[in-house]
């Protein structure tokens, strides 16, 4: 569930708009009568009266859905979520009229209320935008609606129509917002992708006020297609690009050569570390092939001291008489 907030100055405008839509169905009202246009027109201004110095009386919320809910959302329950979405964005005891439109795939409903309210006191609109998107989600989880996962997962090719191209849109600009320095570099290079780009100024003053973009028929301001595209988002977005600069050549060869000084250094570090630890093993089996040869030695000594053979016994005498100079 998506909502959208707006405040205006022309109730006629607008519900002549919401009610004179192809297909349009008023599904609920409070304050008003509904059997013709200009009763509801005159409804909604006779209450404005009340606080003329209201300059923005209307109201006028937009509440969309997911094509996913067209199955669970029938009118009954649209109005039952309108009202409580009135109710949470405190917006009470005041004239409404709720519009259901069927010109596009999705449910969407349209919501006009008075913010002169019943008594002549103002609604406040204050943080409404921020508001609402919390409410928004509150009852998107309360009702168990479908939660979009993000348009980086969305199926392309499955959209038609006005979807299709806020995707499309919604694609080229953050594509090409990482490649420029500028807006003007960013209308050029969309222009080339038969995007247009709309700026749209302050009266009388050069002030950039908001951005648009269209593609063929359709046209949609940069935060209807996605938060981060209006324009103070899309602009702080491409000047923080700019803060981080990219290396010059020289400086990627010296990182490299540097990178590649260090990770010589290591491997001779780590062959040293093999070296000292293999010395202490080489010492121990130095020590152990020697006390194995003078185990055998002492093996064999003791085999030769036990040979008492005839033959031992004659050399052995012999021995003893050529010591002492006696010859046979």
């Amino acid at each position: 569930m998506i909502g959208k907030v707006i405040t205006g100055r022309s109730f006629g405008g607008c519900i002549r708009y919401v009610v004179q839509k192809n297909d349009a169905v008023i599904l609920d009202a409070a304050g008003v009568r509904m059997q013709q246009v200009n009763q509801i027109i005159n409804d909604f201004n006779l209450q404005r009266k009340y606080n003329p110095n209201l300059g923005k009386a209307v109201g006028h919320i937009a509440l969309s859905w997911s094509v996913n809910d067209a199955a669970k959302l029938k009118d009954e329950v649209m109005v039952n979520i309108a009202k409580e979405y009135l109710l949470k964005m405190k917006i009470q005891d005041t004239q409404y009229l709720i519009v259901k439109h069927r010109d596009k795939n999705h449910p969407h409903i349209h919501i006009v209320y008075n913010r002169v309210s019943n008594n002549g006191k103002t609604i406040s609109d204050n943080f409404q935008k921020q508001r609402n998107v919390q409410v928004a989600k509150e009852l998107t989880l309360k009702h168990g609606l479908y939660i979009s996962p993000g348009k980086e997962r969305v199926n392309r090719q499955q959209l038609r129509g006005e979807d299709k191209i806020k995707y499309e849109l919604f694609d080229a600009i953050r594509s090409a917002s990482k490649k420029v320095k500028n807006i003007n570099e960013l209308k050029q290079v969309l222009a080339k992708q038969g995007i247009v780009t709309h700026l749209k100024y302050r009266s009388g003053t050069t002030e950039v006020q908001g951005i648009s973009f269209s593609k063929g028929e359709y046209k949609f301001k940069g935060s209807e297609i996605d938060r981060s595209l209006s324009y103070a988002k899309l602009s702080q977005a491409i000047k923080q690009q700019q803060v981080k600069p990219e290396k010059s050549l020289a400086n990627q060869l010296r990182e490299v050569l540097e990178n590649a000084k260090q990770e010589r250094e290591s491997r001779q570090t780590t062959e040293q570390v093999t070296y000292l630890k293999s010395e202490p093993e080489t010492h121990y089996l130095r020590q152990s092939l020697s006390a194995g040869a003078d185990l055998l030695g002492d093996l064999l000594g003791n085999i030769a001291d036990d040979d008492d053979s005839p033959e031992r016994k004659r050399r052995k005498k012999n021995e003893q008489q050529q010591s002492r100079g006696i010859s046979r």
